[in-house]
């Protein structure tokens, strides 16, 4: 037997173990937390190109206080964007950060809520994403697809 036909039976046992088609992106519950995380990362990234923006465009009373906001904001997506990334290619690694972004959401969302008005509807989104990509996370199917637990 080749070596190349050893890994793809390899894989395809692989994919039987987790309940998922060759080729496939894995579990939904994996595609779903990808695809929430990854949007919670652009809209972050967004927010800090916003910041850049307005501080080319416009004249800030602190320059240094601006600039400083833009660059970690912008730093701070690069976070949900990885594990966005390493969710979506089955990588063990990223459902710890993954993770961590929405422990970090949950109490966002709940300041957001708490100020009302517009607020209040990306508060209950923000929300959402966070607990349903947290459910998605901890389902049994989607950390054994990941490689969690084994050693």
């Amino acid at each position: 037997m080749s070596e190349r036909s050893k890994r793809a039976d390899a894989a395809t046992e692989a994919d039987e173990a987790t309940g998922t088609r060759r080729g496939a992106r894995g579990p939904r519950r994996i595609v779903v937390a990808a695809v929430l995380t990854g949007a919670e990362g652009l809209v972050v990234a967004a927010f800090g190109v916003v910041s850049l923006v307005l501080l080319v465009t416009r004249r800030p009373d602190d320059t240094t206080q601006a600039a400083t906001l833009a660059a970690t904001v912008l730093a701070l997506s690069v976070l949900p964007l990885a594990a966005a990334g390493g969710l979506w290619h089955r990588r063990r690694w990223s459902r710890g950060p993954s993770m961590i972004v929405q422990l970090i959401a949950l109490p966002v969302a709940w300041q957001l809520g708490r100020n009302g008005g517009g607020s209040l509807a990306a508060a209950v989104v923000l929300g959402m994403a966070a607990v349903v990509v947290l459910g998605c996370l901890v389902n049994p199917k989607a950390t054994e697809a990941l490689g969690v637990g084994r050693d």
